[in-house]
């Protein structure tokens, strides 16, 4: 392979901004995001902090965390249409590995979409619901002999935040296997 000696000048990094370009730093943003509030900060922020204050900066952090993933997902999957017509032509075959990546970003889109618009704040209420209980009670949501009622929003808060994080893990899951497709193929994928 001969050697690249190309100078940097004002048209070289004008030639840096371009849909490809773009499109990785859109897709690094998205999924680097992702592995770090799925796997990392929630890890340490729950080990570091008091379970009120945990689920006070969920509730702050989470909305950010979606609203960033529905906007990114969906540019990327606007871009990716853009950069692949052939997935509008064949957009119910998903055996399509273009229309499969439309998929994998779809998956994103609507998972985060839900837990933005649905289940966060759903899960959100229950958890203030928890709160409030435990001060009525004066136990905490799992000491032994808690009212029906905090067995009730316990179970709730757990169904909730159950398919809040397969959402979320599905939503990984697809970035990953995005990004080994274009770590393969590239962007243009062919």
């Amino acid at each position: 392979m001969a050697a690249r000696n190309e100078v940097i000048s004002l048209q070289t990094l004008r030639a840096l901004a371009n849909l490809d370009g773009l499109y990785l730093v859109g897709y690094a943003w998205l999924f680097g995001m992702s592995l770090w509030i799925s796997f990392f900060g929630g890890v340490i922020a729950f080990r570091a902090l008091p379970r009120q204050q945990f689920g006070a900066l969920q509730h702050k952090t989470f909305p950010v965390y979606f609203v960033q993933s529905i906007l990114l997902s969906g540019a990327l999957l606007a871009a990716w249409v853009f950069k692949h017509p052939d997935v509008a032509t064949h957009a119910l075959k998903p055996w399509y590995v273009d229309v499969f990546q439309a998929y994998a970003l779809g998956t994103v889109l609507v998972g985060q979409g839900l837990n933005y618009f649905v289940i966060g704040p759903m899960t959100s209420k229950i958890m203030f619901q928890r709160h409030k209980q435990e001060k009525e009670e004066g136990k905490v949501y799992n000491e032994p002999g808690v009212s029906a009622e905090m067995k009730a929003l316990n179970r709730r808060f757990g169904s909730l935040h159950g398919i809040s994080s397969l959402f979320n893990l599905f939503s990984v899951i697809a970035l990953g296997i995005h990004g080994l497709w274009i770590g393969n193929a590239g962007v243009k994928g062919y």
